[in-house]
């Protein structure tokens, strides 16, 4: 089973449309996040990556830090697999996740090394649905139904790596944001976030036969992952994300989201890490699909 992840740290803070927003950021800003101290929020998600279907529920808490910053903390509990309860390695046990949707700060990665296998997907996800508003919100251009924004994503490509089975694993992509909706009377604004290949990816394609393209367009996802056998298994394809998501108009929590995450790739088994001494190449077609709900 492959993790495919899509989480960006974005340092905005000399950008000139990111700066140029925060005047009047409240009131014009229908996505702007309103934190109150000690707010609890439970979020259930639901997850099905290829054949492994999951469920499990966040449950956060509004904290400030030493700055009096505010953010997020979540514990993640209550995992089934399958449609049964499968129990999460002691050594996550005491890991919580921070999150947060304030315009002055920026989202930060947690350490992936020491997670059970089974979170990275649901931890990376949660940031992926996070930092993908927190940018809607932060570019300020998102204020009535109909507006749009192309966002070419100054940073290096994100990595997904756990540094011991995965290797390499990174993807590159730029944010296509548009705001669907703005519903007065239910209390609620929807954005869709779409992650979509850049025109040059910077992503670390190893050897001559990941440089061809999988399909339409240019290559933006890379995986090295080291087999029980230690042989290599690596792929390259082209992944893209398209992300919906319902904020309250009362306070820019996220009410529910979706996430639709296709991969197409090229895979080999190598004998060799630098990708010289391979098999066969087999094409692999990998959908994830990510809700998540709060729960009242």
């Amino acid at each position: 089973m492959k993790l495919q992840v899509a989480f960006t740290l974005l340092a905005l803070c000399g950008w000139p449309s990111c700066s140029n927003a925060q005047a009047g950021f409240a009131i014009a800003n229908p996505l702007h996040r309103q934190y109150r101290d000690g707010e609890r929020l439970v979020y259930h998600m639901k997850g099905v990556n290829e054949t492994w279907h999951y469920e499990i529920d966040a449950e956060g808490v509004v904290k400030k830090d030493n700055a009096g910053r505010f953010f997020e903390e979540y514990q993640w509990i209550h995992m089934t697999s399958a449609g049964q309860p499968t129990s999460i390695a002691l050594s996550s046990a005491d890991f919580r996740q921070k999150l947060t949707l304030d315009p002055e700060q920026n989202p930060s990665a947690p350490d992936l090394t020491k997670l059970d296998p089974k979170m990275i997907g649901p931890v990376t996800d949660m940031l992926t649905f996070y930092t993908d508003l927190w940018l809607a919100s932060k570019v300020g251009v998102l204020k009535k139904a109909g507006d749009h924004f192309y966002f070419k994503n100054p940073m290096p490509p994100s990595s997904w790596a756990d540094g011991t089975r995965v290797i390499v694993g990174e993807d590159a992509i730029d944010f296509d944001m548009t705001l669907k909706s703005v519903d007065a009377i239910g209390g609620t604004a929807t954005v869709e976030v779409k992650h979509v290949p850049p025109h040059d990816p910077a992503v670390p394609l190893k050897a001559a036969w990941m440089q061809e393209p999988v399909s339409a367009g240019v290559n933006n996802w890379v995986q090295i992952a080291k087999n029980a056998h230690g042989k290599y298994e690596a792929g390259v394809g082209i992944e893209t994300f398209t992300v919906d998501m319902t904020v309250s108009l009362k306070d820019g929590h996220i009410v529910r989201a979706t996430m639709e995450n296709p991969v197409t790739t090229i895979e080999r088994a190598c004998e060799d890490e630098a990708l010289t001494k391979c098999g066969v190449s087999t094409r692999h077609y990998i959908l994830r699909k990510i809700e998540i709900a709060i729960e009242q």
